[in-house]
């Protein structure tokens, strides 16, 4: 079967979009290990799960079809040999040791491919494989991870971003992050819903090292244009390679590149705008003067010319082939508005036209937006905002209905 996957704006119906439902990965995250596996608080997975499957069911009430990333994996790995070839890939000597990889890879081999997906994604312990002698069992605790977990993987904007007719695979910034993408190219590869999916880019694991893209801060404004965010997880180097590559495809001739400042609040570009009806952006309200955005065109040094520097706003009309873009930028105090920033209340995630979904808790955020004539279906979010990420963050969308 054919792919059928098109994106050519944020805002058009949401036809077909994956997701993953959070699972064994967020349980393991501790007050030790938060860090590095990028979070800042613990998560309660069950009230997680039940607020994930509200928001699924938003998407479905307003008849998009949902796929679950877990789903599609285990559909793929159900061919024993293509299980062994991506347990071979992921569980290395390198990795854990050579003795600790075969109890690890053994361990793996042996689950149905429901367990199988549940353990990539959420990781494998000594405990959990049994394993004894040698060095490095000897030098870790039963609770310690041989195969990492990827909590990460709930915000699936991240690892790829579909543009046109085909797909952005990220190469991600962070180390705890890349295996999502090697997983998101598998199914891209070899699942028979996208058969024949072009890959515009990060198509060879480690391609563009150390250049990084998150799908975070890749914004497709209009049909021939996008914006990119430079920022602490998106590099210079990493956005000038995509621009150049889309450029080189015929997939844009127009690109607004924005450099945000390098803070974990504004870690990705839709953490401080997104696109909530053709031509609308909702933005937070002191980012524009801290913001630098340039216009990037096709050109003949290194496939790119740079226009100039452009206002935010300005650029973003550029970008998306308009004279002028709507921007609703909430007035409310600075307390106020850094808290609803901090809780992802500019990370909306659009289901039709002037239609979208948002968190609950962002109550004036939220009220503005009506206020403006956009369509605000809330979801409930205690838990899942502690992971600094919004309803545009855990989603990717495979397929919209044209502007």
């Amino acid at each position: 079967m054919e792919h059928g996957a098109a994106i050519s704006s944020e805002v058009g119906q949401l036809q077909t979009v994956i997701i993953h439902r959070p699972d064994l990965e967020l349980s393991r995250i501790t007050p030790g290990n938060k860090d590095e596996l990028l979070f800042d608080e613990l998560i309660w997975l069950e009230r997680a799960q039940h607020e994930h499957d509200a928001f699924a069911d938003i998407m479905r009430n307003s008849g998009t079809e949902v796929l679950y990333i877990a789903d599609l994996l285990e559909e793929v790995l159900t061919d024993q040999s293509v299980a062994d070839a991506v347990i071979a890939e992921h569980v290395t000597a390198d990795l854990c040791g050579a003795r600790l990889s075969a109890w690890v890879r053994r361990f793996l081999a042996e689950l149905s491919p429901m367990e199988l997906v549940r353990h990539l994604i959420g990781g494998v312990t000594l405990d959990e494989v049994g394993a004894t002698g040698g060095l490095v069992a000897a030098l870790h605790g039963p609770h310690d991870f041989l195969l990492p977990p990827l909590p990460n993987m709930v915000f699936m904007r991240d690892s790829s971003i579909w543009i046109g007719n085909g797909v952005v695979l990220s190469p991600m910034n962070r180390i705890v992050r890349r295996r999502e993408t090697d997983l998101l190219r598998l199914v891209y590869s070899l699942h028979p819903r996208f058969a024949g999916a072009q890959i515009w880019f990060g198509n060879e694991p480690g391609e563009h090292f150390p250049a990084s893209v998150e799908g975070g801060d890749v914004l497709i404004v209009g049909e021939r244009g996008i914006a990119i965010g430079v920022s602490e997880r998106t590099s210079p180097t990493g956005a000038a390679a995509l621009a150049a590559r889309l450029f080189e495809e015929d997939v844009v001739d127009r690109v607004l590149a924005v450099e945000l400042p390098k803070e974990r609040s504004t870690m990705h570009l839709d953490t401080v705008v997104t696109m909530v009806d053709r031509g609308r952006f909702v933005l937070y309200p002191r980012i524009r003067s801290h913001v630098r955005a340039l216009q990037v065109t096709p050109g003949s040094e290194l496939g790119l010319h740079i226009e100039g520097e452009i206002d935010l706003v300005a650029g973003l009309a550029w970008a998306a082939g308009l004279e002028a873009a709507d921007v609703i930028e909430p007035s409310m105090t600075s307390i106020q508005a850094d808290r609803e920033q901090w809780n992802d209340a500019n990370n909306t995630f659009a289901i039709a036209p002037g239609e979208i979904i948002a968190y609950e808790r962002n109550v004036a955020t939220n009220e503005i937006m009506e206020e403006a004539g956009v369509t605000v279906r809330r979801m409930p979010s205690s838990e899942l905002p502690r992971g600094r990420g919004g309803p545009r963050c855990m989603t990717c969308p495979v397929a919209r209905a044209p502007l």
